[in-house]
């Protein structure tokens, strides 16, 4: 019977923000101690897997004593022209894929700014790219782009003079009027785009409805013409999501897997970096190796970040 006197006796002496400090760690104890598990535990095991030598076959007998600690899997992918190939493929889809989805969302929130007859069926059909399941798109995609039965080869072939059918998910380059062109790589790009563009087209539209008429207003009695007014009032009022949409836009295609996988299984010169650290792990079962890819994405990941941190801590202070 002593023991709740007790508890509550120091529970009395404590002063009232040291109650509000336990209180708010024990609610937030259970989504820490659920955050560790799910997002710190698997990252140390990455961290461990990367600097260690270690293949699948050998997890079941892992432990602290026979983990076998090393620099190589950092190095080796450092040094691995296939490292940087895929790098380079992955900063291309990447920049490519984050200006033309934030462009085309752009244009289209631009587009239908102003209120006519069917605009809200309109906004809710561009959004279908979006909420289509990606597994459902790269079907479709594929089916149409099939050199045997594709509809783009059909009507290429019957009306656009082309003398074969095109392998657009294989064909790493081809010449058009003497320059190399990557063909697979542009259609990963394009697709990426229509999954993505109604993101930004959200966004966008959004931040438009927040400016004021007024200002707007005001510039047209004044003279000014329509791309005066998007200029100098539209466009400034939108810079801060646009940067917003570039980093979150950059990072998910930089780590994008699933749709480039789906579609080509990064044949055709679209091996990106998810793609590499996947064959690693899969193909060859180093998951050694694998891992030192991943960390190797994350520290450049990290360093955008880093970038666009202190972009936005310096234009508060300007």
């Amino acid at each position: 019977m002593s023991t709740p006197t007790v508890r509550s006796s120091r529970w009395e002496r404590l002063s009232r923000s040291q109650r509000e400090n336990l209180n708010g760690q024990l609610l937030t104890g259970p989504t820490l101690l659920l955050l560790a598990l799910v997002v710190l535990l698997p990252f140390v095991l990455v961290v461990i897997f990367g600097f260690s030598d270690t293949r699948l076959i050998d997890i079941p007998r892992l432990s602290p004593s026979t983990i076998e600690w090393t620099f190589e899997n950092i190095a080796d992918a450092w040094r691995s022209d296939a490292f940087w190939g895929a790098l380079w493929t992955t900063v291309i889809y990447a920049t490519l894929t984050t200006l033309g989805s934030i462009g085309v969302g752009m244009a289209l929130a631009l587009a239908m700014r102003r209120p006519f007859r069917g605009r809200g069926i309109v906004r809710a059909l561009l959004l279908v790219p979006y909420v289509l399941p990606v597994i459902a798109a790269a079907m479709i995609w594929r089916t149409m782009l099939n050199p045997q039965y594709g509809i783009v080869n059909a009507i290429g072939m019957e009306y656009l003079g082309w003398q074969s059918p095109i392998g657009f998910l294989s064909t790493t380059s081809t010449d058009v009027a003497g320059l190399p062109v990557p063909v697979s790589l542009l259609v990963v790009v394009a697709f990426e785009i229509w999954k993505s563009f109604p993101l930004a087209f959200l966004f966008v539209t959004a931040r438009l409805q927040n400016v004021p008429g007024g200002i707007e207003e005001a510039a047209a009695l004044d003279g000014a013409s329509r791309w005066q007014n998007l200029r100098h009032i539209i466009l400034p009022q939108l810079r801060g999501v646009v940067l917003l949409l570039m980093l979150l836009r950059f990072i998910w295609s930089f780590q994008n897997f699933n749709d480039v996988y789906l579609l080509t299984e990064g044949a055709g010169g679209t091996q990106v970096m998810a793609i590499k650290v996947y064959t690693e792990l899969v193909t060859r079962s180093d998951i050694g190796s694998a891992a030192a890819y991943g960390l190797l994405m994350s520290l450049i990941l990290c360093v955008l970040l880093a970038g666009y941190v202190l972009l936005s801590r310096r234009k508060e202070t300007l």
